[in-house]
């Protein structure tokens, strides 16, 4: 554990710096803000050169502040990667710190507001960060070629410094950076042509690794502040609820507990460290007021979406003239139903959050996703001024969209307001999961009719679920109500399918019932629902899956390249012993083209073994391509995951699951062999982070009725669903021989290391 150090501060990092804008597409303009006219721009301890508010080039070194932040999706190596490019300087001699919250600065251009999620990072900096290194590389050789009195078309910046080849000279950026710092910016600059990038486009190590393989990094829950003490949460168990009251005489037994402090809807045990807190919760006798929510159930929620998928008003977010009428003037029409149940996030790191509250100002040490949201929240629970609330946002331990929510950061400032020392609000795994914000659920019906070919002529998707973003960012919201994320990966899908017709009807869950973002929420529901229709059309006209897609992609060359390279990688045409399968998944989502086909063998009684993943990916021009791999394989082991496994239901108003134990996960030797390969494209980036998650989910179900010939429409795709619904079907009889030697086979080779598996 490591004692909290001052992490950069918005007023720090601009005193006395200089901060250069330059326009960026989409972004509001960046401003010099905190800086007086005429200021100097150095600080008090030397030279400081920073265009943009992205660089920093002082005696310490080069600064990279980072917009984004990172939770394991390697953003850190990413972002320095395009800065360190331009700038003519090698990752090994760079340092990365994480923004302040200062949305005039940092903020994100795709999501409109300082923050990391949806797969944006890469897409809305990929210019913004070279065109930052570009400036400072010109500012620094500029005020080099002032000092030798040369022409700066005759200098040369590289490796940190700038050389002038005639005369033998070179001065490091660290000796200059005074000097350009007074020097007006550059108007326009002149990027790299990417066939002369030296870094972006080659695998490079991650720049947070070392820290996490010695056990030097930080993260929240490793922070360790003077005069600490350790609060144990407990919320009400039913959504909605509150307190009533609370009995700590057992707590008061137990060796190090202090106090227990409360707000409307939990409480906190606070004690001298961790374990005497979790133990001074478990023993208090609470009771709570449980309000409206007692008779929510899964069943209910479930009851209301298909009503309202039926009688709801929809918003019509794709109609395309003749999509309703060309339901009934094909060959054959075929209709189907999904649905898709709340899933939590489940991070290796559980909510926490270190609040220390003084009359003068307030300080908050934790990893968050928006940390300036988290700042303007702390503001109003304690009455501060804004400017007094200091953010020390730590590396996260997993995001997946959790941590762009400010709930326990709203509610760790309102426990510590009640104290006078600092406080660290830990929340245990069964707190973390039944008090998240969940996935919503949903309920999807799609209807296809067929042309002479087999191909769809017409195609009409209803999706009805929540939003999101109505809740979360209520003024981002379309033309006549529409959240346009509920429908992304349905509205522009690869296929070329004359007459279409997609809309929604909104649903919230229970008022009180908290839901938000998860890895990808529009398509990682719509890329399942979309591409298990499409195989399920596939299977209706006798067509191969593959080539029944490949057919509707001439307009398509992305699309249609990565499904040809996922089929030839895969094997797809090789015959598989019984009960075995593959199955593919093809989709457009996140500015990036992906193809996934999971191949998988079930055991007679349902068991279902992962056997391979072969993915095939073009994300544009790919910076970091190890990262990249990193990511599709993550996403796609995250969202095997939740389609077999995952799912939260709801009783009497409260979370059902609790732990691991009933809200599982893939274990190490349940992954399967998987391989990732990549078409390295001119166009501009696309993001990564959510693709293999959104790709899995149909990949597996279309696998899973290649092996048994049964379709699974709704996750998770336990092994009682396929036991349950395929009792009338011959393909479940015993497992053949030579499959049950190759399973077995495959698990010895697996403990034994024989077998060579991998990233291809």
């Amino acid at each position: 554990m490591s004692e909290a150090t001052s992490d950069i501060s918005r007023r720090s990092l601009l005193k006395g710096a200089l901060v250069l804008g330059f326009a960026l597409p989409v972004a509001s303009k960046l401003k010099a803000a905190n800086l007086a006219p005429g200021a100097a721009p150095l600080s008090a301890t030397g030279k400081i050169l920073m265009p943009s508010g992205f660089i920093s080039i002082g005696p310490e070194g080069v600064v990279f502040i980072i917009p984004n932040v990172e939770m394991g999706q390697g953003i850190y190596t990413a972002e320095a990667m395009l800065i360190a490019e331009e700038l003519e300087v090698g990752l090994s001699q760079i340092k990365v710190v994480p923004a302040p919250p200062n949305p005039e600065l940092y903020t994100t251009p795709l999501l409109h507001f300082q923050g990391t999620g949806g797969s944006t990072s890469i897409r809305s900096w990929w210019e913004p960060l070279r065109k930052a290194g570009a400036t400072a590389r010109m500012m620094l050789v500029t005020a080099a070629a002032n000092r030798w009195k040369v022409d700066p078309m005759s200098c040369i910046a590289a490796d940190g410094k700038v050389s002038h080849s005639e005369t033998g000279r070179s001065l490091a950026y660290t000796e200059i950076a005074s000097e350009a710092a007074v020097l007006p910016a550059p108007a326009d600059v002149t990027l790299k042509d990417p066939a002369n990038f030296k870094l972006v486009g080659k695998s490079s190590k991650r720049v947070d690794m070392p820290g996490k393989v010695d056990g030097s990094a930080i993260f929240g829950l490793d922070v360790r502040v003077p005069g600490m003490k350790v609060a144990s949460v407990i919320a009400s168990p039913v959504f909605g609820g509150r307190l009533k009251s609370v009995d700590d005489s057992d707590a008061l037994k137990i060796p190090g507990f202090i106090k227990v402090i409360k707000i409307d809807n939990a409480i906190a045990a606070v004690a001298d460290n961790t374990w005497a807190a979790h133990c001074s919760a478990a023993a208090l006798k609470i009771q709570w007021d449980d309000g409206d929510n007692v008779n929510v159930s899964t069943a209910s929620i479930r009851e209301e979406l298909v009503t309202a998928s039926k009688d709801g008003t929809p918003i019509v977010a794709l109609n395309q003239d003749g999509a309703i009428e060309g339901l009934s003037k094909g060959t054959k029409r075929v209709d189907a139903t999904y649905e898709l149940p709340f899933l939590a996030h489940a991070t290796m790191e559980p909510i926490n959050t270190i609040v220390h509250v003084r009359p003068d100002g307030c300080d908050i040490w934790c990893g968050t996703q928006v940390p300036a949201t988290a700042v303007m929240l702390a503001a109003q629970i304690t009455g501060l001024p804004r400017e007094t609330v200091r953010m020390h946002n730590q590396l996260i331990g997993g995001g997946f969209g959790r941590r762009l929510e400010a709930d326990s950061i709203a509610q760790a400032t309102a426990f510590a307001k009640q104290v006078d020392y600092p406080l660290q609000v830990v929340w245990t795994r069964e707190e973390d999961i039944r008090q998240d914000y969940f996935r919503p659920a949903y309920h999807d019906h799609v209807s296809a009719a067929l042309g002479a070919g087999g191909l769809p002529i017409a195609m009409w998707h209803r999706t009805t679920g929540g939003s999101v973003l109505a809740r979360f960012a209520p003024a981002a919201m379309g033309p006549d109500g529409l959240d346009g994320d509920v429908v992304e990966g349905s509205v522009e899908i690869p296929y070329d399918i004359p007459k279409r017709r997609v809309d929604w009807v909104r649903h919230d869950p229970p008022k009180g019932l908290p839901f938000s973002w998860w890895r990808g929420v529009g398509p990682a529901h719509n890329v399942f629902v979309i591409e298990t229709f499409i195989d399920e059309l596939a299977h209706k006209a006798g067509q191969d899956p593959i080539e029944y897609r490949a057919k509707m992609l001439g307009h398509n060359p992305r699309a249609l390249a990565v499904l040809n390279l996922a089929a030839k990688e895969s094997d797809w045409a090789t015959p598989l012993p019984t009960r075995h399968g593959r199955g593919v998944s093809l989709h457009q989502a996140f500015g990036s083209f992906c193809a996934l086909v999971v191949e998988v063998a079930v055991w007679p009684e349902g068991t279902i073994k992962l056997v391979k993943s072969t993915a095939a990916i073009d994300c544009g021009f790919t910076v970091n391509p190890d990262t990249m791999v990193a990511q599709i394989e993550g996403g796609t082991l995250f969202g095997l995951s939740a389609a077999l496994f995952s799912g939260i239901d709801f009783e009497g108003g409260k979370t059902v699951q609790s732990n691991f134990h009933d809200y599982r996960i893939l274990r190490i030797d349940e992954a399967p062999r998987m391989a990732v390969h990549h078409i390295q494209s001119a166009e501009n980036p696309g993001g990564i982070g959510e693709v293999g998650t959104a790709s899995a989910f149909p990949a597996l179900g279309n696998a899973l009725f290649a092996a048994t010939g049964v379709r699974l429409r709704s996750t998770p795709f336990d092994h009682t669903k396929l036991v349950s619904q395929s009792s009338d079907k011959p393909v479940l009889g015993s497992l053949a021989p030579t499959a049950g030697i190759s399973l077995a086979l495959g698990a010895l080779a697996k403990m034994t290391g024989v077998a060579s598996g991998g990233t291809e």
